[in-house]
């Protein structure tokens, strides 16, 4: 018969010792990247997720530009990038833009930009003539980096979602708020806004609580000064907890306290996902009559935080890991969501 020889076909047989292609697993197409910003939140969530944090080299050159290399092979894979982008704000925004601009040219599949804090957020509409939109100008340039989805925690308002033409997962920072808050098993509850912007928020937090909501109708006087003006809701002989998403300077948040202490609150605590901490903030919190200050390592803890005995934090990790890993699987992430 006029079929191939045995040579020919020992030339395009595999050869019995050579071992099968392995296909690639699941776990191999999942890379978590940190920048700088986070390093330990970042491994944290490898940790929960039971994988290497992946490599990366960022340097600077001498004039201060940063220079990034991965490390290690992405082709196909399926990339998270964890930056909050806090202090110094322009400088961990860019290093995200060049790892996603880096990981996008290494032709990973699919790049996530986790951003436990989304810094820019607080100018999100013109509220005066000749102001930036800088939420929405951020947002426009994680896409055009290459982003092809991001990864949010406690935006400043929930619109800035809207901003983005690529898909954005916003978690909330409440499943591990309220369960610190659960375990004080606090007598007589009131979950206080700090402002009339974040009702909702505080509303949603006090039904899971199960207790009174209450409102501080304040009056901005400067861009970092507040001035607190009326407390609406029954805050007298109760324990009251201010809910925020920043706490920055903390002159809005001691004011708060004041106010409430100024209408009878038996205690008060206080809780923000993302703690800024700038300025004077340290200082103002030091002084004041706040019992307890709970925040999440979304930014980075400073030693002088952890150093003062009010502050408490809480870790997100678990939170961003399974929202990392529903997202890799394709499955739902709305059970976070409480």
């Amino acid at each position: 018969m006029g079929g191939l020889s045995q040579a020919n076909m020992s030339a395009i047989s595999p050869s019995p010792a050579a071992a099968p292609r392995r296909a690639r697993s699941t776990e191999d197409k999942l890379k978590v990247f940190s920048g700088s910003a986070n390093e330990a939140l970042a491994q944290e969530i490898c940790d929960f997720l039971q994988m290497p944090l992946s490599q990366r080299q960022l340097t600077r050159f001498s004039d201060g530009e940063n220079y990034i290399h991965i490390a290690e092979n992405v082709r196909g894979a399926d990339v998270f990038v964890v930056q909050p982008t806090c202090h110094p704000v322009d400088s961990h925004l860019m290093e995200l833009l060049l790892m996603i601009d880096a990981l996008k040219r290494a032709s990973a599949r699919r790049i996530t930009a986790v951003m436990p804090y989304y810094g820019y957020a607080r100018q999100d509409r013109k509220d005066k003539p000749r102001v930036p939109i800088s939420s929405k100008l951020v947002a426009d340039l994680l896409t055009t980096a290459g982003a092809h989805r991001a990864l949010t925690l406690d935006l400043h308002t929930p619109q800035i979602q809207g901003f983005f033409n690529i898909p954005v997962d916003h978690l909330f920072a409440s499943p591990v708020l309220v369960d610190h808050f659960q375990k004080l098993n606090l007598p007589d509850l009131t979950v206080v806004s700090p402002d009339a912007g974040g009702v909702e928020r505080a509303r949603f937090f006090a039904k899971k609580m199960d207790s009174a909501l209450a409102i501080v109708d304040k009056r901005r006087v400067a861009m970092d000064e507040s001035e607190v003006m009326n407390v609406i809701g029954d805050v007298k002989g109760r324990s009251a907890v201010i809910l925020d998403d920043i706490i920055d300077t903390a002159g809005t948040l001691v004011k708060t306290s004041e106010a409430l202490l100024a209408h009878g609150a038996r205690r008060v605590l206080a809780c923000a996902t993302h703690a800024v901490l700038s300025g004077p903030a340290l200082e103002r919190i030091a002084h004041s009559r706040l019992e307890q200050v709970v925040v999440t390592n979304s930014i980075p803890p400073s030693p002088a935080l952890l150093a003062e005995p009010r502050l408490r934090v809480l870790s997100v990790a678990g939170l961003l890991a399974t929202a990392i890993r529903n997202i890799h699987e394709e499955s739902s992430v709305s059970r976070l969501f409480i």
